[in-house]
């Protein structure tokens, strides 16, 4: 199972581009909101998007992979709630993978779990990278240990590809790629 969080403000397109590459990589991904009580989420664009289930609901005792989408308000909303933080570092503790874009690896920054490790983002939050010891590389997705970073709304493919990579075959990724015509 794989987990995407949703939190007011997240970027759309960093959130449903890995959402249905995954999906139609047949990975089982269930969104969750982080709202209290309600599935409706809201973009930064304005769009309303229904999770699938609640904070609550979500049992990551058995998951593949963890996801944070960017976006300045969703980030920032992420990176407050403590369910979210507690949920990363059991996922950490393990070495279950924990993918984020745009914003999102700073949270993990600034968490001090990305540090002395290879990482981007988004390019105006560079320096929130540095300042917590992170190897900041200009680059659309990196991978380092179980971590997988990238940069934003613009690199959401590769990011989706990749996250395939890790979950599914190689050749099961190829012929994905094929298929979109990525």
């Amino acid at each position: 199972m794989v987990y995407l969080f949703l939190a007011d403000g997240f970027e759309e397109v960093e959130a449903i581009t890995p959402i249905d590459v995954l999906r139609r990589a047949g990975v089982e991904i269930k969104t969750v909101s982080i709202n209290e009580k309600t599935l409706t989420i809201k973009g930064a664009h304005n769009i309303e998007v229904l999770a699938d289930i609640t904070l609550d609901e979500c049992d990551v005792s058995d998951t593949e992979m963890i996801i944070l989408p960017g976006g300045a308000l969703g980030t920032e909303n992420l990176k407050n709630c403590e369910r979210v933080r507690d949920i990363i570092l059991s996922c950490n503790e393990r070495g279950i993978y924990i993918a984020a874009i745009c914003a999102a690896p700073t949270i993990l920054a600034e968490m001090s779990l990305i540090t002395g490790l290879r990482a981007t983002c988004y390019p105006s939050l560079v320096s929130k990278m540095i300042e917590n010891g992170v190897k900041y590389k200009n680059d659309k997705v990196v991978c380092d240990k179980h971590f997988i970073t990238s940069m934003g709304a613009g690199t959401a493919g590769e990011f989706a590809f990749t996250l395939v990579d890790k979950l599914k075959t190689k050749k099961e990724s190829d012929n994905l790629r094929l298929s979109m015509v990525y």
